[in-house]
């Protein structure tokens, strides 16, 4: 069982990277979870939101492995709560690895979306991309929490 995030740009915010690197302290009772962090790409004269989007598209790509379940968070994307979540977690796991991306600035090109075997959104308000990545391990910290009856989720 494991779970690979794949996200854009290094986290600047330490409350972040304190949040990320308690989760995934926690997580380690549960299941393998790491992150891979690529180079984002750069707004500038020559890259227009849709070339950077693309250009960053391209960096993933080369990450993603044909036989895990692979995930692109989108503010489109289908909601689940908690619970849900965590169902489908341990349905998957059976199987299969796990690969989710989180977008950059800008979100995610097509061409991932489209690759995706789900796509999935947090919520229906907008995070930074660099929060999402501490939401989004709090939620699978919070999913195998409810798997295996800890008292965390009430």
């Amino acid at each position: 069982m494991s779970i690979e995030i794949i996200c854009l740009g290094k986290t600047k915010q330490k409350f972040i990277e304190d949040g990320i690197n308690e989760y995934m302290k926690r997580l380690r009772n549960f299941s393998k979870v790491s992150f891979t962090v690529l180079s984002d790409v750069k707004l500038s004269g020559s890259n227009t939101i849709e070339i950077v989007k693309k250009k960053e598209a391209l960096l993933i790509e080369k990450k993603l492995k044909p036989d895990n379940f692979l995930i692109a968070l989108d503010e489109n994307g289908k909601q689940m709560n908690s619970v849900k979540f965590a169902s489908f977690l341990e349905k998957t796991l059976r199987h299969q690895k796990i690969q989710i991306v989180i977008g950059g600035v800008y979100g995610i090109d097509e061409t991932i979306k489209k690759k995706a075997d789900l796509l999935s959104g947090l919520s229906e308000m907008t995070f930074t991309h660099r929060m999402a990545r501490l939401i989004l391990i709090e939620q699978i910290y919070r999913a195998f929490t409810i798997l295996n009856n800890k008292s965390y989720h009430y």
